[in-house]
């Protein structure tokens, strides 16, 4: 009989159930997105964690209906952002709830895992092969709450993450989100401005970029800087944006290429909600064609889910274990 896993994140703007097979096939990826009113640039953890109450029961009976779930063999959850003590996030204790009680009731067995795992781990099922089981690589984290070069080492039993670089201030996904809900659009607002960046161009003017100790960088500043060019009312919407999302993928180029050149790690993944942006994606697969592994996940699987914290309960110890 085969067996199953099944994942639950319950992140700051997703509801998440997946399940995977032993043989890596995904069965079920269930998410409901929260629910955000307009002209809102983001959800209070207590507003987050009033929908996730609210969404887990639906997606639980919609997973009862399309799967045995005889067949499970571990429950797996997102418990935090990061594998760190002072880690902690209120909107997790929903799903790391939910998760120990059915584990409980289905006698099945119990892991935790952090957030961030959660999002490699998707990588991992999809490039198992490329990467390789016991090998270090260099992953960015980058999405509306974490902007982040982490340093892994992808060991057996659990992987071992140091963050080596990324944002001191707001994030990738906060600089992008902010500048679309200056420009009217609705909160999140990466797939609509993509679809307006598709039809911009390039701004011919020089926008300062700031890199500190090679692997850091604050964005604040940019974020002022496109808050200009809006005001100013000199230049199309979909230029502004199309030139947004350049100067993001050159920032995140530079980092990289600092941290190539002092450790020779070669092995580079994607995962957050904005390495789903297509022109970040080709900007970055294109820059380093000749230096570097690049790899992206699905663009299904870069936003928040639980498919790689489903695989992780297959594959890996966890940080917290319960065996029935």
């Amino acid at each position: 009989m085969s067996r199953y896993y099944l994942g639950i994140d319950t992140s700051c703007y997703t509801t998440s159930l997946g399940v995977i097979d032993e043989n890596n096939n995904i069965l079920l990826d269930l998410r409901k997105v929260l629910e955000v009113k307009d002209r809102e640039k983001g959800l209070r953890q207590q507003q987050a964690l009033f929908q996730h109450v609210s969404n887990i029961p639906f997606l639980i009976e919609r997973l009862s209906k399309n799967i045995d779930i005889n067949k499970i063999d571990t429950i797996s959850v997102s418990s935090k952002p990061r594998d760190s003590i002072d880690s902690y996030m209120p909107v997790f204790i929903v799903g790391k709830n939910q998760a120990l009680i059915l584990s409980m009731i289905l006698k099945k067995n119990y892991k935790e895992f952090s957030h961030q795992e959660g999002h490699i781990g998707s990588l991992l099922l999809e490039h198992e092969k490329v990467i390789g089981k016991q090998e270090e690589f260099l992953a960015l984290h980058i999405s509306g709450g974490t902007s982040e070069l982490l340093y892994v080492k992808n060991i057996v039993y659990n992987m071992e993450i140091e963050i080596v670089g990324g944002s001191l201030d707001i994030s990738f996904g906060q600089l992008i989100d902010r500048i679309g809900v200056y420009l009217g659009l609705k909160f999140p607002c990466g797939e609509e401005m993509e679809k307006l960046s598709d039809k911009g161009k390039l701004i011919d003017i020089k926008i300062p970029i700031s890199i500190k100790n090679k692997y850091w960088t604050n964005l604040s500043g940019l974020e002022n800087y496109f808050l200009r060019l809006i005001y100013s009312k000199n230049y199309p919407v979909e230029d502004i944006i199309h030139t947004l999302f350049h100067t993001v993928s050159m920032v995140i180029e530079k980092m990289i290429r600092n941290f190539i050149k002092d450790t020779n790690i070669n092995k580079v993944l994607f995962t957050g909600g904005v390495s789903a942006n297509n022109y970040i994606r080709k900007y970055l697969i294109n820059a380093f064609t000749d230096e570097a592994i690049i790899i992206f996940p699905k663009r299904e699987l870069s936003t928040d889910n639980a498919i790689g914290i489903a695989y992780l309960g297959m594959t890996r110890k966890g940080h917290m274990e319960v065996n029935e």
